[in-house]
């Protein structure tokens, strides 16, 4: 009888242990999240400015455009274009001491508008404002071409936009 109750106990204590093991809570995804990015650099400069500062110097309203603003934060802000309730272009601003490399791109520049280095893209026109401030216009509708693009910079206040301190 004893050898019965050893293996009767055996299989008791095996069966526990593995239930038991089966029972392990995996974390939560935010738990995972949060571990996975415990000691990593962050996304956005601390020198960054706030991306609400760039909005008063995005083009204005008017001849039938509107500009409806999709995102702001820390070192950035976009808006949308829209014609006839149509989106035909993304306007963006982004304060590139996030992203120091963002630069590069400008140091080979032979284009200009206002003084300010242009890298011209397929659908996009950017412009490095004050060494730090990348302001850019992408068309979004084909009809919105290489000319507006150009004439759409001009409409920010590059010039503010150079003079923001942080």
């Amino acid at each position: 009888m004893t050898v019965v109750k050893r293996i009767s106990f055996s299989a008791t204590l095996i069966g526990l242990l593995l239930v038991s093991a089966g029972c392990r809570q995996e974390p939560s995804r935010w738990e995972a999240a949060q571990k996975a990015t415990e000691g990593k650099k962050t996304s956005v400069s601390q020198d960054a400015v706030d991306g609400s500062i760039f909005n008063q110097f995005f083009p204005p309203q008017g001849d039938g455009y509107d500009i409806v603003f999709k995102q702001e934060k820390s070192g950035f802000a976009q808006a949308a274009l829209e014609q006839n309730g149509k989106e035909i272009a993304v306007f963006s601003v982004f304060d590139t001491a996030s992203d120091p490399d963002a630069k590069t791109k400008f140091a080979e520049s032979t284009e200009q508008v206002d003084g300010y280095p242009v890298v011209i893209e397929e659908k996009s026109l950017s412009a490095l404002v004050g060494d730090r401030y990348q302001v850019q216009v992408r068309s979004t509708d084909p009809a919105f071409g290489k000319s507006m693009r150009a004439e759409w910079l001009t409409k920010f206040n590059l010039k503010r936009i150079a003079e923001i301190e942080n």
